[in-house]
């Protein structure tokens, strides 16, 4: 039996879910905008008390570790470290663009490749490729999207493009073999199969030093000064 919270803060959807063995007992989350420091503490709170759960409870902790959000990451990461640290129960990071790629190939019943897409800055996102299995077929990267992006895949099978930064791909892909799947958005409901996964294996990550997976480095921006 494994009862596991996972969290998911890694784009602007603010997401926590609670499983057992696997499946979905209780889930909130809000895609209205980052607010995940205001509500990511109280919709873990509400989940448990509302299921008669604290976090002694818990067999582990998942949570969303990257790439996306470096605000939302470090909120994710600082809550679910706090939470192991304070109840002495295992951390377990699950990818944040496997865990798409995942949700999409579980309900697919042809042979594809899976292409999430997170938004990044400007025309960038961070994907990677997946095989219906789960297996790697191109690494976790940071794409430019140019004309004719990911031609050498296309020319071999169709690929799902999904997730917040596809409708970049959108504009600029035109190729029979890209299929666009709308509304395919991260959630802690898309880690629990990984997450159950990697408990059953005891794939855990050290609390102390454990930090996301930014992928890139965090870039602060300075707001002009008004001129009167």
């Amino acid at each position: 039996m494994a009862l596991i919270l996972n969290i998911d803060t890694s784009t602007d959807v603010c997401s926590v879910a609670i499983a057992r063995d696997g499946n979905l007992i209780a889930l909130k989350e809000n895609d209205e905008g980052f607010n995940h420091s205001t509500l990511l503490g109280v919709y873990v709170d509400d989940l448990l008390k509302e299921n008669d759960l604290t976090a002694n409870d818990l067999d582990a902790v998942a949570v969303s570790m990257g790439p996306g959000s470096y605000t939302g990451l470090r909120i994710g990461v600082s809550l679910a470290k706090g939470i192991c640290f304070g109840a002495g129960k295992p951390l377990i990071a699950v990818s944040t663009l496997a865990a798409l790629a995942n949700a999409v190939a579980q309900r697919e019943g042809e042979e594809f490749f899976y292409c999430p897409m997170i938004d990044a800055r400007r025309m960038e996102v961070y994907t990677a490729i997946y095989d219906r299995e789960g297996n790697v077929v191109r690494d976790i990267h940071a794409e430019v999207i140019e004309e004719n992006p990911f031609a050498d895949l296309l020319s071999a099978r169709k690929v799902l493009f999904f997730g917040n930064g596809s409708d970049k791909v959108k504009e600029v892909l035109k190729h029979p073999n890209a299929v666009f799947i709308n509304g395919v958005s991260t959630s802690a409901a898309n880690m629990i199969g990984l997450a159950q996964q990697q408990f059953e294996i005891g794939k855990f990550e050290d609390v102390a030093y454990f930090e996301p997976f930014y992928l890139k480095d965090f870039v602060a921006t300075v707001p002009k000064r008004k001129v009167l």
